[in-house]
């Protein structure tokens, strides 16, 4: 089958295969919109086998995803969507993606609580009651979703109207997204705590299908996409990250990820992100298998390469 690549982006490929899409997922990793310049061994098929186990149940509930089939060891099938500028969008669009990333969370982690402890968010839109002190790993009183853009160079928060208008979908088409984004999360919290996991928060993307219907795309539940602990550590009082916050930890502990934000806040020109240790990478590498295994219950055995698609 001729297969055409379309594009690279800091951690999948796609490729036009005619009527469908190709995914693959690489070893490469990316933090903070930057790729780093260190390969991460197994990840790439340990996040495409994650996919696929999501999309099966998904496509189980009822759920309209984009996801065909699996193409061993790293490989997906979808169906095609249009990539357009949120300016060439408009009400009665069909077949393309939603300019937009979903972000819901049920813990206090990672960003949110920077921004709490900045004041940049205030208790009371969590659901706290007003004047309450929020601490880190608490569990908020009610999923909090929020709405970032997909196609800007650096992803940029929005209010639900902003998104709404931008995005050119009703206000009944985002809260039919939403809908789906936490009828998914349940699925997930059902599964992964029954083997060890807490599930803390995640990112979603959708397109309008032909009908325009809203369809899941690209990934979730995965190291790359969602937040993990460990539940018994964390009953314990510990928050121990099973997902790609242990790569963000590490820039944030070297000093890289202020001095990125505050090049960027000011305008200069951002600086190179270091290569991981070796034994960061090790470990990076650990933990997405250790993932893969309580998120779905299997043995990790990577794929003969034989096994892959003959092309």
């Amino acid at each position: 089958m001729d297969r055409k690549l379309l594009m690279k982006g800091k951690v999948k490929e796609a490729y036009d295969l005619g009527s469908e899409l190709e995914f693959q997922f690489t070893d490469n990793i990316s933090v903070f919109d930057k790729i780093i310049p260190t390969r991460i061994a197994h990840k790439g098929e340990t996040l495409c086998r994650e996919g696929v186990f999501w999309f099966q149940r998904a496509n189980k509930m009822g759920i309209n995803t984009h996801f065909l089939r699996y193409l061993p060891p790293a490989g997906m099938a979808v169906r095609k969507v249009d990539i357009v500028q949120p300016e060439q969008l408009t009400r009665q669009s069909r077949g393309n993606l939603i300019p937009l990333e979903f972000i819901c969370r049920w813990f206090v982690a990672g960003s949110l609580y920077d921004r709490l402890r900045s004041g940049e968010v205030d208790p009371e839109t969590l659901g706290f009651p007003a004047g309450r002190k929020v601490t880190y790993a608490e569990p908020l009183p009610e999923p909090f979703v929020e709405v970032s853009t997909k196609l800007e160079k650096i992803d940029r928060l929005l209010d639900q109207e902003s998104a709404i208008s931008l995005a050119r979908i009703s206000r009944r088409e985002f809260d039919s997204v939403v809908d789906i984004i936490l009828r998914i999360d349940e699925d997930i919290k059902r599964n992964v705590e029954a083997r060890g996991l807490i599930h803390v928060d995640g990112k979603k993307e959708f397109a309008m299908d032909e009908n325009r219907e809203p369809m899941v795309i690209d990934v979730y539940g995965t190291a790359d996409e969602d937040r993990f602990w460990d539940k018994a550590c964390y009953e314990q009082g510990s928050q121990v990250d099973l997902s790609k916050e242990y790569v963000r930890q590490h820039y944030r502990q070297t000093g890289y990820k202020d001095l990125l934000y505050s090049s960027r806040a000011a305008g200069a020109a951002e600086p190179e992100i270091p290569p991981l240790p070796a034994e960061v990478a090790e470990q990076t590498s650990q933990i997405y298998i250790k993932l893969y295994q309580m998120i779905t219950g299997e043995e990790f055995v990577p794929l003969d390469q034989a096994t892959r698609i003959r092309r």
